[in-house]
């Protein structure tokens, strides 16, 4: 299964897991990701967030890890250490991912409110789909067909 979710246990493999996920190909520095910060509200120096980086950070405030999650437009608790909340920011990763490649080309829900789709849903959605290409590859239920 090529979407593992990867070991993501301190604040430097988070932060590079999210800036390879929010920012797919593209390089970005650390005054850059700190004038998103700004833009959006918070306060994050460069060279703060390039220690992040550099592994040299591991145990920011609380106001950095949600100038982060402000940068990055995720929940700020997926930074803290015993996070609950990674496996639930991957899965809604993986889904934008799949979204933007077209493997997920449309997604309807109803009485969703302004929250958008829940974690489960998005987890629901992503299983769904991934038996439904082990179902056109030949390894899904016998007599299965696509519609």
């Amino acid at each position: 299964m090529e979407d593992r979710t990867p070991e993501l246990t301190t604040l430097q493999q988070k932060v590079a897991y999210m800036v390879e996920k929010t920012f797919p190909g593209e390089t970005v520095s650390g005054r850059a990701f700190s004038d998103l910060v700004k833009e959006r509200g918070g306060h994050l120096s460069h060279s703060y967030f390039s220690n992040i980086l550099a592994g040299k950070v591991t145990h920011p405030s609380e106001d950095i890890l949600k100038a982060l999650g402000l940068g990055f437009g995720v929940d700020w608790r997926f930074f803290k250490e015993e996070s609950e909340v990674v496996d639930d920011v991957v899965a809604g990763l993986q889904f934008l991912a799949k979204r933007r490649t077209g493997e997920i080309s449309g997604l309807a829900g109803r009485g969703l409110d302004d929250e958008g789709l829940s974690a489960e849903l998005l987890q629901f959605a992503l299983s769904l789909l991934e038996e439904t290409k082990g179902a056109e590859g030949g390894e899904g239920a016998a007599g299965t067909t696509g519609s």
